[in-house]
């Protein structure tokens, strides 16, 4: 029977939870609750403004005013006494429509202030700093035979979740104080053209059911239109938004058109047209950034202000042709379903595209984009056929950029076929060249944790005193082998070679990327390479009979030579992303061998046999330019060709000429006689040398055919692209 007793208890207990958990249903539904706005409940409210943050309002929330053409009365009356009320105030006074349904047209000019914007014209009413603010309008001003009319709101405009039937005007008004229209429905078509917003604006989950029209509007500071969806054409052309520009999670169902639109101050930010990146190896700023090394991230709170168009989506196209972004851009996860124009655009910041989902093209041809200015488009993905990115040729490569390689293989692959089928080949190479740049950073990175890592497990070891353990744990061999199998040596030493040898790859030709820094590293070696030959032959000895150069020969070899050098090297700064370490790279490779041998050659001392006889012979039969690549550089032993073969001739004045044209033969294998070692009486370190030279200039061959083969237009079609 006790039991009986607690079921009213559970019953009341289970009504009293249904009960709260209706009440915020409840409460809700009394919040959308509406009453109509009549002439008297009007003059009521007009009598009786509240305080809003500190500013007097007029209270027109939660109510159904319509504006209707079939209450016209009601409609002349709402306009007339409202604007009296606003007009007749002398300090700024706000409007509060939020959550209010307004049936009809709603008028912008028909409610704030009309004053010409000239002058002592403007309207006495308006304080000093007002009229301040409205004289700052330059682009108006700039007609001084026409006296524009402009409608001015001093105080708040407040359409928070206000939902409007009809159109809305409220095009040429100067907004003096804050509007906050987050989360509005406007159903019809809203003309915001040529306002200005001198404080925030927040348009924060509007919906804009047709067009929304603010061609040629400044935002003077923060304007807000995050998860606004635009249902219809979204027309921002000639707009300026001088504050930060919040466009994140937006739906663009058609046409979004932010033509000759300025983000960021242009005061603030002004650059030299001399200062933007034209040209690849013009500035030296630009080319040392090229390899996409950039910052991993971008984050928006490093920066004062920023346009935000991240995680939006764009259903129809997107214009920003001829704008200027004097501020970064984020355009971080967006999806973009048609093609998107960014022609003529200037670019003062970096642009981030990350996690960018194309369908079609993006085009940034004719853009201009500051040295430092990159667009990172890591995590980018091409999920259509049509999917590309346009831009000049030469200089789109160079600006695309990916923080690290690791996850982003994909994306320089589609990067680099996209513009080989659009025949950029300097801008395919330039990704190629960015890819392996990336991936010697990831080996060294390798390399250096693998290093720390082996260094830790020693340590560890020293410190535990393994070896002096008791005798069933005598060897650290079992923990050492544990804890270095994952960091195996020999993976180390092959990542070690294969980190040098890209390397080299990357210093000397830019990954085959660089013709003319091929060119120039062999231009280099030649000449070093002929000096080299013409001081080993032509200066012997000077006891007891000295053998040494002339007087005229010397001058004009060194003065050639440095000529030569001097050419390779402009060829190196001119090419090169790292010149001085092309350069070490390059001595590393021709300078250490040489030296070693030349100083052990007059250390032992020359004194043999046919000393005042050239170490070099030349085929005296022919005279002509010679594809030498199969050539040794050594006389045969037949006996017939022996005699085709005589020494070069030291008494002409054009001798030194030779020395040049042996090493040209060694290294490119490319010559106009045909010059080698005579077998006589010669030091093996002579040979040692020469022979050093040719095995290089089997490499250098490799070298520029593989660089020839990716930089010839047609020639890197048929081969890489399949």
């Amino acid at each position: 029977m006790k039991s009986i007793g607690y079921f009213p208890k559970l019953l009341v207990g289970l009504l009293l939870i249904l009960l709260l958990l209706m009440l915020p249903a409840w409460t809700a539904t009394a919040a959308t609750q509406r009453s109509p706005l009549t002439l008297e409940l009007l003059q009521e409210r007009l009598k009786s403004p509240i305080q809003s943050e500190g500013v007097r309002t007029i209270d027109l929330r939660q109510l159904i005013i319509n504006l209707r053409s079939e209450n016209a009365e009601f409609r002349d009356q709402f306009y007339q006494l409202l604007q009296t009320q606003l007009n007749r105030s002398e300090t700024p006074l706000g409007i509060d429509f939020s959550r209010s349904l307004i049936q009809g047209e709603l008028i912008g000019s028909k409610l704030g202030l009309r004053t010409p914007l000239h002058g002592e014209a403007l309207s006495p009413l308006l304080t000093p700093d007002e009229q301040q603010q409205l004289l700052r309008d330059s682009r108006r001003l700039s007609q001084p035979t026409i006296i524009p009319t402009v409608t001015v709101f001093r105080g708040a405009i407040k359409l928070v979740q206000t939902r409007v039937i009809g159109t809305v005007n409220f095009a040429n008004t100067f907004f003096l104080n804050r509007v906050e229209a987050n989360g509005a429905v406007f159903t019809q078509e809203s003309d915001w053209s040529e306002t200005r917003w001198t404080r925030s604006v927040d348009f924060a989950d509007a919906a804009f059911g047709r067009e929304a029209n603010f061609s040629g509007s400044l935002f003077s500071t923060k304007a807000t239109f995050a998860r606004a969806q635009f249902r219809g054409v979204a027309n921002f052309p000639g707009s300026t938004f001088e504050g930060n520009a919040i466009f994140s999670h937006a739906q663009f169902a058609q046409l979004a058109n932010f033509t000759r639109s300025v983000f960021g101050r242009a005061n603030s930010s002004a650059v030299d047209d001399a200062t933007f990146y034209e040209h690849p190896g013009q500035t030296r700023a630009a080319e040392s950034n090229s390899a996409g090394l950039r910052p991993a991230t971008l984050p928006r709170s490093h920066f004062q202000e920023f346009a935000d168009f991240t995680d939006t989506n764009w259903h129809d196209r997107a214009l920003f042709s001829k704008s200027r972004f004097l501020e970064p851009l984020f355009l971080t996860e967006a999806s973009f379903e048609k093609s998107v124009a960014f022609r003529e655009t200037q670019f003062n910041q970096p642009i981030n595209l990350r996690a960018v989902s194309l369908l079609e093209q993006v085009d940034f041809s004719n853009a201009r984009f500051l040295n430092d200015v990159y667009l990172n488009v890591a995590s980018l993905t091409f999920d259509s056929d049509q999917a590309k990115i346009i831009g000049d040729t030469g200089r789109i490569g160079r600006v695309l950029s990916v923080p690290v390689l690791e996850g982003n293989e994909d994306v320089l692959r589609n990067l680099v076929r996209n513009f080989r089928f659009l025949q950029q080949i300097a801008d395919a190479n330039q990704l190629e060249y960015t890819t392996q740049r990336l991936r010697l950073r990831q080996l060294g990175h390798r390399l250096v944790v693998t290093k720390k890592r082996m260094e830790s497990v020693a340590s560890d070891l020293e410190r535990e005193d393994f070896i002096n353990t008791s005798p069933q744990n005598s060897s650290p061999l079992p923990l050492l082998t544990k804890a270095v199998i994952p960091l195996s040596p020999l993976g180390w030493v092959l990542d070690a070679v294969s980190c040098v040898g890209l390397s080299l790859l990357l210093l000397l030709s830019r990954y085959g990327t660089s013709f003319w820094l091929v060119f120039g590293v062999g231009v280099v070696a030649i000449a070093y390479f002929g000096l080299f030959f013409w001081l080993v032959d032509r200066f012997r000895r000077r006891h007891p009979q000295p053998i040494v150069p002339t007087v005229f020969e010397t001058p004009w070899m060194f003065g050639s030579y440095g000529v030569l050098t001097f050419a390779g090297v402009t060829a190196i700064f001119r090419t090169s992303d790292r010149p001085w370490l092309t350069l070490a790279c390059l001595g590393v490779v021709i300078l250490p061998v040489p030296m070693l041998l030349l100083w052990r050659l007059y250390q032992q001392g020359r004194y043999h046999d046919l000393m005042d006889v050239s170490y070099f012979v030349e085929d005296g039969s022919l005279r002509q330019l010679r594809l030498l690549i199969g050539r040794l550089p050594v006389m045969p032993r037949f006996e017939m060709f022996r005699d085709r073969y005589m020494p070069i001739l030291w008494d002409r004045r054009w001798n030194w000429l030779n020395y040049y044209d042996f090493s040209l033969n060694n290294l490119l294998k490319l010559g106009f006689n045909d010059i080698r070692l005579r077998d006589k009486h010669l030091p093996g370190i002579l040979s040692a040398l020469v022979w050093y030279q040719w095995s290089l200039g089997i490499l250098y061959i490799a070298l520029l055919l593989w660089t020839l083969s990716r930089t010839i237009p047609g020639l890197n079609l048929l081969i890489y692209l399949k």
